[in-house]
């Protein structure tokens, strides 16, 4: 099969095909409801992350719109949602303070060919070995991110310099201190407050708005000396390449490569989610990623940001009703309709007001009840958690996400090691009932050792294994049972050839038996088991290593006794 032919399957293979779309009319009212309501929530979230993030409340918008219509017809769930989201935005601040709007623009663009290109390498299927303990971690740590960088927004203060979040705050408060804005945060708490009770006593209102068109409607009537987001272009811009600047590509490349491993990390877990809170929903990893591609290639044209899969809209979406992924169509719809034709009304919502939006999509983001679950479970699993919120802090998202999962790594290697054991088991079970005379049974039990050897034998066990296997008495043949070694590596076999080695100076007979086929690779490639082979002393069976090892110590007995007789000493009986 040539290149072209394969890559041409490759994208036939991500492409949504005609069934697929052809769910978009089976429950239209629905999807319709459902879109609209996503559409509610999403619209202060949109504006809220554009303006986070240093972009503005239109790029929001308009990655809402474009991102969001683009992933739902090319992505690989019916039910996911997608915009600029918090984790995002956590990652585009400093690319924004350093690049400027060009740059984190640029880093969208190229953020997009790497997710396509990983769907056609169909990279989808890795995102699942990620620790809960580090997806719950990462989560806390950017509710943690976000609601910090809300803090001069809430405060009513200019943001200072700075990219770490902590750091910022810090010098908002203490901006704050020297001029208080007491309207500002006044306008933010009780926009938290409305959504988080609200939310508890009403669920299904939409508190997100509500809350924003009182704290819109109470500014404009009171006078209140509180920032507004300002003047809104009608409309999306016409799609333009002008903000490309090829020279500065390499050095946007390495966040480009950041917010595409957070772009497929936070979309797949949230269409995981929509799965789990669907009936017979399951998305398509590979599908997922290639739409998410695609978004975020257009995105960057109409000045949108890097956009991602939103858990909180896409539950948002199902707990609505949708069926299908025609409602995360009309969510950019009336998206766009409102940036077309409401951006004057838009314009006057308070800058405080969404800044309590977002605190409290943060602390609603904390699922207390989990974190609790995670830290019964065992304090390595909490310590993962722990270290990767905390490094999601300090440093960056990427960053903690390879920190959480090189310490959740070593704990799996950990439970690797003291899975793995050798275990002296009894003769008598291998042989055949016949055999079973005292007399035989009383020669093997005193001269021969069987060990069984369970489980991974990898470089996290093998010194242990080492010290236990050779640690034993002096026997005159040891039988290796490896039937049960479930997966071996270079280091497990160079540490059973230094075990053979260190048993064969001793004067003993070593037999191995049950050796599985895929484990031959590994012993062979180490010369391990070369010497034995050579000597026949490598079995596909216990009972014929036990039939070699009698053989061996009835010559041996024989031998003695007429080594005895020709000396004139009585054989001993």
């Amino acid at each position: 099969m040539s290149l072209s032919t394969a890559l041409s399957e490759r994208v036939r293979a991500v492409l949504p095909t005609r069934a697929i779309l052809a769910t978009m009319g089976r429950s239209p009212r629905k999807d319709l409801l459902a879109g609209l309501t996503v559409a509610i929530v999403a619209l202060p979230l949109a504006l809220g992350f554009g303006i986070s993030s240093g972009a503005g409340a239109e790029a929001g918008l308009a990655t809402a719109v474009v991102a969001g219509a683009l992933a739902a017809v090319f992505g690989g769930s019916n039910l996911q949602v997608s915009g600029p989201t918090g984790a995002m935005t956590v990652v585009l601040v400093p690319i924004v303070a350093r690049y400027g709007t060009g740059g984190v623009l640029t880093v969208g663009l190229l953020a997009g060919v790497v997710l396509v290109l990983l769907a056609l390498l169909r990279a989808g299927r890795w995102m699942a070995y990620v620790p809960v303990p580090v997806v719950e971690g990462f989560t806390v740590g950017i509710a943690g991110v976000i609601a910090l960088q809300q803090v001069p927004g809430a405060l009513g203060v200019a943001k200072p310099e700075g990219d770490n979040p902590v750091v910022v705050a810090a010098r908002a408060l203490r901006a704050f201190a020297t001029a208080p804005h007491w309207a500002s945060v006044g306008v933010a708490l009780a926009v938290a407050a409305v959504m988080l009770v609200g939310v508890r006593l009403r669920p299904a209102l939409p508190f997100s708005l509500i809350a924003v068109v009182a704290a819109t409607v109470t500014a404009k009537l009171a006078d209140l000396p509180v920032a507004a987001i300002g003047h809104l272009p009608t409309g999306l811009p016409a799609p333009s390449l002008g903000f490309l600047d090829l020279s500065a590509v390499p050095a946007l490349l390495p966040s480009a490569l950041a917010v595409a491993a957070l772009a497929a990390l936070e979309s797949l877990m949230s269409a995981t989610a929509a799965d789990a809170m669907s009936v017979s929903e399951r998305h398509d990893s590979d599908r997922e990623l290639f739409g998410q591609g695609l978004a975020n290639l257009a995105a960057p044209l109409f000045g949108g940001v890097a956009a991602t899969g939103a858990i909180a809209r896409t539950a948002v979406n199902v707990r609505s009703g949708a069926a299908s992924r025609l409602a995360a169509l009309v969510h950019a719809a009336v998206l766009a309709v409102i940036v077309f034709a409401a951006a004057p009304l838009v314009a006057g919502i308070p800058l405080a007001a969404l800044a309590g939006v977002l605190i409290a999509t943060a602390v609603r983001m904390v699922q207390v009840g989990s974190l609790r679950a995670l830290a019964r479970t065992g304090r390595g699993e909490a310590a993962v958690l722990v270290l990767t919120a905390a490094a999601t802090l300090a440093f960056d998202l990427v960053t903690a996400v390879v920190i959480g999962m090189l310490l959740s790594g070593v704990l799996a290697l950990a439970a690797v090691a003291r899975a793995a054991r050798v275990e002296q088991v009894p003769l008598h079970a291998d042989l055949p009932p016949a055999d079973h005379h005292e007399e035989e049974q009383a020669l093997l039990a005193e001269h021969i050792v069987a060990y069984r050897i369970d489980g991974p034998l990898l470089f996290a066990a093998a010194h242990r294994f080492l010290l236990e296997l050779t640690g034993s008495a002096e026997v005159r043949v040891a039988i290796l049972r490896m039937s049960r070694v479930s997966a071996i590596d270079s280091s497990g076999a160079t540490v059973l050839g230094d075990a053979i080695g260190e048993l064969r100076r001793r004067g003993t007979l070593v037999l191995v038996s049950g050796v599985r086929e895929e484990h031959h690779r590994p012993l062979d490639a180490l010369g391990v088991l070369d010497r034995l082979r050579a000597d026949g002393h490598v079995f596909a069976t216990t009972p014929e290593a036990i039939a070699h090892a009698r053989t061996h110590l009835y010559e041996g007995e024989a031998g003695a006794d007429h080594g005895r007789a020709a000396a004139g000493t009585p054989a001993d009986h």
